[in-house]
Formats: C-alpha cells, structure tokens, sequence
C-alpha cells in the first residue's frame, strides 16, 4: 500500500510540473508556440510520459483550465456564504474573482488564453466534464444569489429577464473586463483605466442598478461591504496581495 501511495503521489508531482511548465509555456509563447514536443524537452521526461498524462495538446490545455478554476473556486466557495443581502454576496464573490486573478496572475492569464481557443472534442471527456461542471457550479452559485434576492424581494424580475439572464450579464462583464486586461493591455490606457478592476465592480454595480436590484448604490455603502468581506474572509490574502482590510 505504502508503494502505492508512493508512485501515486510521484504521477501527481509531475502532472503538476507538466502544467506547471505548459503554462509557463502558453503565456509567454502562445496556444500556437505550446506543443507537445516542447513541453517535453522543457521537462526532460519523454513524448511518452507527457501523452501518458494528457492524451492530446488539447486535453493538456483543458486540464490547465480544469486546475486554474480549481483555484477560483475554492474563493468563490467562501464568498458566496458571506453573511448579508444578496447583493452584497454578489460583491463578494466579484471581490473573491479580483483576488484570484491577482494571487494567481500564471493562471488567471493562462485560463484566459484557454477559454478562447478551439478545444473541439479533442480532449478527453473525463477533462471537458470537469470543466464542464465546475463552470456549472460556478454559474449555479451566482444564479442562487439571484434567485434569493427575488426571494428576498430585493429585486423584480419580470420576462423576459430571468435569474440565468442577470447572471450572464454578470458575466459578461467579468470576462469582457478579464480578456481586456489580457489580450488588450494597451486599451486599459487608451481608455484611461487606472485599476480595471474598480471599473469592472462599478460596471457591474451599474448594471445591476439598472435591474433594480436593492438596495441600490444611492442606498448601501457597498466599499464598507468590500472592507468587511475583505477583513472577515480573506485578511490573509489581502495581506499576500497587499490589499487593505479596513
């Protein structure tokens, strides 16, 4: 059994070096410039052994994905219980996306270039499926909040707005902000943006402004809420980030 565990734990340490390196590799050269060959000669292990891993380019990438939301997730998770209205979990998990991406900047800008390319069906289903699902948990989560704000009274959503439509218009914000800040850095001046981040919580607060979801920004003071989650739920990494708390 000890033997085992052993050989276990050895796959799993060079899985996470296989990816580790990819990445490193599809940042700094591209989808294009990641092949198979190359991520072999970079870890020194043989074509073999890396398609032993992932069956194709592909599935490399999906499990890049599979592991970058891994990390998201585990925020989001933490976000989403946050004690107070509906609107203020929404903010918490946008805070909680704002610090994925600055703790884990190798992921974040690696899943961005992942989610654009054409991935087909040549990765493996058991890789698409996790990826799948946890897209799904994800957008259950945010949907949730949504659904307890009507509950709530907080917001009225009337056809054909559903909970599914504000939440993709979440969304949308979101990664239209992300793929901005990754493939187009150059707009962020031409623009003027000093923090996209900051631009991309006041889009969102305006949008939802918008649906009428209370209280409204005129209302609530949603930078105490910010200081609050910040402070009761992720103090540690703020301080890693050096984000303040108060």
């Amino acid at each position: 059994m000890k033997t085992s565990e052993r050989k276990q734990r050895e796959v799993q340490q060079r899985e996470e070096l296989l990816l580790a390196l990819a990445r490193t590799m599809l940042i700094e050269q591209g989808y294009a410039g990641l092949s198979m060959d190359r991520l072999a000669e970079a870890s020194e292990y043989s074509k073999g052994t890396v398609y032993h891993h992932f069956a194709t380019k592909e599935d490399l990438v999906t499990a890049l994905a599979v592991q970058s939301n891994a990390q998201r997730i585990a925020l989001f998770d933490r976000a989403r219980v946050y004690n107070g209205r509906p609107r203020e979990r929404m903010v918490a998990l946008g805070f909680a996306d704002e610090l994925f991406a600055r703790l884990h900047p190798h992921y974040f800008h690696a899943e961005m270039i992942v989610r654009m390319a054409d991935l087909g069906d040549r990765a493996t289903a058991e890789r698409l499926g996790a990826f799948g699902c946890q897209d799904d948990l994800i957008c259950g989560w945010v949907c949730d909040i949504v659904r307890d704000a009507e509950r709530a009274g907080d917001i009225v959503l009337k056809p054909p707005t559903t909970a599914g439509s504000v939440a993709f218009g979440v969304f949308t914000l979101a990664i239209g902000t992300h793929e901005a800040m990754t493939k187009l850095p150059h707009t962020l001046n031409a623009f003027e943006i000093g923090d996209p981040f900051a631009v991309m919580s006041q889009n969102i607060q305006h949008f939802l402004d918008g649906l009428g979801w209370r209280p409204l920004v005129s209302e609530w003071d949603y930078a105490e809420t910010l200081r609050k989650v910040a402070r009761e739920i992720f103090a540690d990494e703020c301080n890693r980030v050096g984000l303040a708390t108060s």
